[in-house]
């Protein structure tokens, strides 16, 4: 029997209906080989930096450069996924960063020439991801593409953990510079495999708007965001959330110290968190229908930095772990809310407004990461982690109240609040896609 059109829009739907998508899978498959790619290329690079320098501090600004693009250029950058058709963007960029990595293997370059490589290669990573993000929308419809989406924040956290262990590896086999080569490679079978398995869509483009400069474009992103107060709220979910589910990690090693282990309890410290968004991903994303799931996702948001309450206060090592992966587990408030994002952005705007987004969510983290460093100056790191999970909480619960403060209304399209429509610039999306989270 066939399955009517209302109950399959009551259920969530399968790994197997998003696979079944051709251009998923080649996309899918594309995105991953680049994440591998991006991690290999930190190890390997800071290995290769501190065989010639022998200076921790130099290794580890390998990794913080790769970031940097991001959080100096991203808006900007991202407004090439608008700009450009899409697909041309996703194989520019992966070629790019291939051709740069594969130079970065020459031996005898001067270190301060590989670090300068090094950024130019991550210059690519936010036009790289904005193109598909914003394209995805586009090749999953429906309930599909938050069950894609969830597999996908799944995927990535097995791919960073394979790159991680997969350049130790390779260092160790072939060497830093042969494990580079290898680097690139995955960039090349990326571009590859996109070029050859999605479609080649024409440049999403608002018909009211007038040819810009490439910094007028960057503006327009900007009060995509701004100018929406549904879209301040979701983002102001994201960014707060986040900001204070990370800080934990800049006091690893010291919290770790304090229960007297070393560099395995700082590395299952570190994947605690994952580990439960990785359960967090399969349950929320897969098994919840789409109603439910984004009814939680402002209950979700609130348990995410609840758990970080007890891991500083208590003094069981194995406890804390478990604290940790439930606060992973609550940081599945990601999906639904990513879904709301989507649906509320036009297409034209959607690779800006999330490089915006993205942008925003890396300078919170490394906000974050530093602040919790400085703090662990003037108190223990239990401590640090205790008052991160209460100042997060706080915020989160600011946050509500500034909705329920508002006009008194709960529509169901709204997580926190309504868009106001005062300034006459109307809602980013047809009433018909929009869609909130927090009831």
């Amino acid at each position: 029997m066939t399955e009517q059109p209302a109950a399959r829009s009551q259920r969530p739907a399968t790994y197997r209906e998003v696979f079944a998508v051709r251009e998923f899978r080649y996309l899918f498959l594309g995105y991953l080989l680049s994440l591998i790619g991006d991690e290999l290329v930190r190890v390997a690079l800071a290995v290769l930096v501190f065989e010639s320098t022998n200076s921790p501090f130099l290794a580890a600004a390998t990794f913080g450069i790769s970031y940097a693009p991001w959080v100096l250029g991203g808006p900007v950058l991202s407004t090439l996924a608008d700009r450009l058709r899409r697909r041309r963007v996703l194989v520019g960029s992966d070629l790019a960063r291939g051709t740069v990595v594969a130079c970065l293997a020459i031996p005898g370059l001067p270190l301060w020439l590989m670090l300068v490589m090094l950024f130019v290669a991550s210059l690519f990573a936010p036009p790289f991801e904005s193109a598909r993000s914003a394209l995805l929308p586009d090749v999953l419809e429906g309930d599909r593409y938050a069950v894609g989406t969830s597999l996908t924040g799944i995927s990535a956290q097995v791919a960073q953990v394979l790159g991680f262990v997969g350049g130790g590896v390779l260092v160790l086999a072939i060497s830093a510079r042969g494990a580079l080569l290898v680097d690139a490679a995955t960039f090349f079978i990326s571009a590859a495999l996109v070029r050859w398995g999605v479609e080649d869509r024409p440049v999403a483009v608002d018909p009211t708007a007038a040819p810009a400069s490439l910094w007028h474009d960057t503006v327009d992103g900007l009060r995509v965001l701004t100018r929406n107060k549904l879209l301040l709220r979701i983002v102001g979910l994201l960014w707060v959330g986040q900001l204070f589910v990370t800080a934990p990690e800049g006091v690893a090693v010291p919290f770790v110290a304090e229960f007297g282990h070393g560099p395995i309890g700082v590395g299952l410290f570190l994947a605690a968190n994952p580990v439960g968004l990785i359960i967090g991903g399969v349950v929320i994303g897969r098994l919840c229908p789409p109603v439910l799931r984004e009814k939680l996702t402002y209950p979700l948001a609130l348990f995410s930095v609840v758990p970080l309450i007890l891991a500083g206060l208590i003094d069981n090592f194995a406890a804390v772990l478990a604290m940790l992966a439930l606060s992973g587990f609550g940081a599945s408030y990601l999906i639904p809310l990513n879904v709301s994002f989507v649906r509320t952005v036009p297409a034209a705007y959607r690779g800006r407004a999330f490089g915006v987004a993205v942008s925003g969510l890396y300078a919170c983290q490394g906000l974050a990461i530093v602040s919790a460093g400085t703090a662990a100056e003037w108190m223990s790191a239990s401590a640090v982690v205790t008052w991160s999970g209460l100042l997060g909480l706080l915020a989160l619960l600011l946050l509500g109240i500034s909705r329920l403060r508002g006009d008194g209304r709960q529509p169901a399209t709204d997580p926190l609040d309504e868009p106001d429509l005062s300034d006459g610039s109307g809602p980013l999306a047809p009433e018909s896609q929009r869609s909130g989270t927090i009831e």
